[in-house]
């Protein structure tokens, strides 16, 4: 699609010239139909000097009608039709009055008095400020209704932002508190390295998720740095238990999706099906594209959702190995994140495959990110030896 060289400018963006440019259009229109028809009902050239000052004559009386009318718009609507009449016929009158006495010095005595002269231009001066005044209510009534439409738009992004931002803000918590405690188990047992290494990532993490913005997005090869980021953490405290595989589709590498939204997926993978086991479990994270979506699994070789503790991955408060309190806010935080930045264009589900396990299935539009990444994926530190 061809890209035009400018950028438009809407017409009322600018109120105050918007206004001028229709009342210069409106009359000079006017003046224009009026000049046409008498031309063409054969009137000397002269007779445009009478449609000259009936036309300056209207111009001047709306302007004074639009400060009048500026002033009546948001009153109680009794008071602003009733005032509006009231106002608009006085300036039909006074309209009407001066194309008379004009039209009389013009003509001059022709048989027709003032009154009959008053009473023919009524009509016509009535037309056009009766049609002035209702354009002039209705395209500042639109305006109006376009600004409030404005207004409940950006409210409702702000509070969609807001909540993306105390859903992002759950996860960070409940993550920190396990990896302190795990650091804190290291130093009491005079593990200063692994301690150190801990902390090292950790720092990283935690740098990771205050560079990004809480509601902004990041491309699938950047989540999955992350996720190998928090995984190393991770690793420290499980050693050979925690095994990983990551099967990323190149294609699906620059695909765009919400900061550490995998990153409770795996957590919860950890507690459930490699903490309870002694001999851990696997935990594979997938991304391919299917027709125009971004598919991502996270699944694991747990017990799935037959054994007691498992069944708390969807419970509001559990206890992990009577240690770590879990505030429950995995699968429901990403659940309530994909609806508020997707809408219904997301799919989210649950399932135990048929070797066994859990696994969660996501499905996004598929996007690119338009610009170069601003906020690259934070590097791993090297394991201490």
């Amino acid at each position: 699609m061809a890209v035009l060289p400018f950028r438009p400018i809407p017409f009322f963006a600018n109120k105050n010239r918007a206004f001028w440019r229709l009342q210069a259009a409106g009359w000079g229109g006017a003046m224009l139909v009026r000049s046409m028809s008498g031309l063409a009902n054969g009137l000397s050239l002269s007779f445009l000097v009478l449609v000259l000052i009936s036309t300056i004559t209207g111009f001047s009386i709306t302007l004074i009608l639009s400060v009048v009318y500026r002033q009546l718009i948001n009153r109680r609507p009794l008071v602003t039709w009733g005032v509006t009449g009231i106002v608009l016929a006085g300036a039909v009158f006074i309209y009407a009055f001066v194309d008379a006495w004009v039209n009389g010095l013009y003509y001059g005595d022709t048989g027709s008095g003032f009154a009959q002269r008053f009473i023919g231009l009524f009509y016509i001066d009535m037309t056009l400020l009766g049609a002035w005044t209702a354009l002039y209510y209705m395209v500042n009534f639109f305006l109006q209704i376009e600004e409030q439409n404005d207004q409940m738009i950006q409210l409702e992004n702000q509070a969609t932002q807001a909540q993306l931002a105390m859903l992002r803000y759950q996860l960070n918590p409940h993550f920190l508190f396990n990896t302190l405690n795990s650091i804190s188990t290291l130093v009491l047992l005079k593990q200063t390295e692994p301690a150190n290494a801990m902390l090292s990532r950790l720092s990283s993490f935690l740098r990771y998720t205050l560079v990004n913005e809480p509601t902004g997005r990041v491309t699938v090869a950047q989540e999955v740095d992350t996720l190998k980021l928090y995984l190393e953490i991770e690793r420290m405290r499980f050693e050979e238990r925690l095994r990983t595989s990551f099967r990323i589709d190149p294609v699906t590498e620059d695909a765009l999706l919400p900061s550490l939204l995998l990153q409770p997926l795996v957590e919860n993978a950890i507690k459930y099906a490699v903490s309870p086991q002694e001999a851990g479990a696997e935990i594979t994270i997938s991304a391919q594209l299917v027709g125009q979506n971004l598919r991502i699994t996270v699944s694991d070789t747990g017990p799935g959702l037959q054994s007691s503790a498992a069944s708390n991955r969807f419970a509001g408060v559990t206890f992990d190995g009577g240690e770590h309190v879990s505030t429950g806010v995995g699968l429901a935080n990403i659940r309530d994140r994909l609806a508020q930045a997707y809408g219904d264009a997301h799919r989210f589900e649950t399932m135990e495959p048929p070797e066994g396990g859990f696994a969660v299935l996501i499905e996004i539009p598929f996007e690119r990110r338009e610009a170069p990444v601003a906020n690259p994926a934070p590097k791993r530190p090297a394991l201490a030896s």
